[in-house]
């Protein structure tokens, strides 16, 4: 009797499929593609902006909620259907629909698919920044630029920071070409843990500052006013939403190379919980150090490479802060871009039937062009 189980293509029966080789090393990948920029940069300005705490009820009641739903769905339907997005939605829709079912739903997987090679490659840009203000606090030129709003303008306007792209570039792609487990895999299990050891560090750093204790109180006694406002429960909505990485497709892909005695309820739980605590982390260092210099904790856009700039300038042993911080940043950073590319570099391996190395050459082709 044929089984009704979802089926693979030639080559992938004949190539045993890459992945994690344990539960732990597949939730320190999903940890590492969740903290990124919406923990880092935009969680700190949310809470600042709607609230302090008031802001964190509603953030933490829908990170429970997609949490338990939306991670937890990903990874089993990537699990399940041993596939990225496109090949996921063309087995589940082949079950119900047949061959037109399945032509469908290859459609349908080929949008998230494309959506998160946009995202990586606009992640990519950034990156580079981050580069960038990394070897400029090294170098002790950050601690001497007068004005760091024309600093960050003249390395954000057209073709400033080609080559820093370049170099982030690289860097992710050369991980990638070693695949899931010799790749991916140790790149976040040193990253990861990596990032929120230094935030720890920063942590304490901050915590030292004369006029810190604002800031803490800013963020933790709450504005009750902002919960009756619709827009406070959006906002946490849509930063829980985008800081569990959901709909990115990454999780699902990454659900695919899990083994099947993994347990992914606990493994969505765990992602949860580290993905709110780096968001805290980052909220616990930044909003601090900027109310302790006067600047505003709801600055916005500019707060990561205009106003921190010149609360380190203004620190005791700023430079070395200064380091530690982009490079902790940069750890976040490059863990959730080589998640995002991880989507279509599998799809044309499994959709295609492409080795690794020229499924990542010509992702990165098309990152290289369309970012520039």
């Amino acid at each position: 009797m044929a089984s009704s189980a979802p089926e693979g293509s030639a080559s992938e029966k004949s190539k045993p499929r890459d992945g994690f080789s344990s539960r732990a090393a597949f939730i320190i990948a999903c940890i590492g593609s969740a903290v990124g920029m919406g923990n880092i940069w935009l969680f700190p300005y949310r809470v600042a902006e709607f609230g302090g705490a008031a802001f964190l009820i509603p953030y933490f009641i829908f990170v429970a909620l997609l949490g338990f739903s939306g991670v937890l769905g990903e990874m089993a339907f990537g699990r399940a259907m041993e596939s990225g997005p496109v090949g996921a939605f063309a087995k589940a829709c082949k079950m119900r629909g047949g061959r037109i079912g399945e032509r469908i739903g290859r459609a349908i997987g080929f949008l998230p698919m494309l959506g998160s090679l946009a995202l990586a490659i606009g992640y990519s840009v950034v990156v580079g920044w981050f580069l960038k203000y990394l070897a400029s606090s090294a170098s002790g030129e950050l601690a001497g630029v007068v004005d760091t709003g024309a600093y960050f303008g003249a390395l954000a306007v057209d073709f400033s920071s080609v080559s820093w792209h370049f170099i982030g570039l690289a860097l992710t792609f050369a991980v990638m070409l070693f695949g899931v487990s010799r790749g991916i895999e140790r790149l976040n299990k040193v990253m990861t843990p990596l990032f929120f050891v230094l935030f720890v560090v920063l942590l304490v750093r901050v915590a030292t500052l004369p006029g810190a204790g604002a800031g803490y109180e800013y963020l933790f006694i709450p504005r009750w006013e902002a919960l009756a406002d619709p827009t406070t429960w959006i906002f946490a909505l849509g930063q829980a939403f985008f800081s569990l990485s959901l709909a990115g497709s990454g999780t699902l892909v990454y659900g695919s190379y899990l083994k099947k005695d993994v347990d992914v309820v606990s493994s969505a739980r765990t992602v949860a919980v580290f993905d709110t605590i780096a968001a805290l982390l980052a909220a616990m260092v930044i909003i601090p150090a900027v109310f302790a210099f006067g600047f505003s904790a709801a600055s916005g856009p500019p707060l990561m490479f205009i106003t921190l700039p010149a609360v380190f300038q203004q620190m005791p042993f700023g430079s070395f802060v200064a380091v530690v911080f982009f490079f902790a940043v940069l750890c976040a950073a490059i863990t959730s871009l080589v998640n995002l590319f991880e989507t279509p570099i599998e799809a044309l391996q499994s959709q295609f039937g492409l080795s690794r190395g020229v499924a990542v050459g010509i992702v990165a082709a098309i990152a290289a062009f369309v970012g520039v």
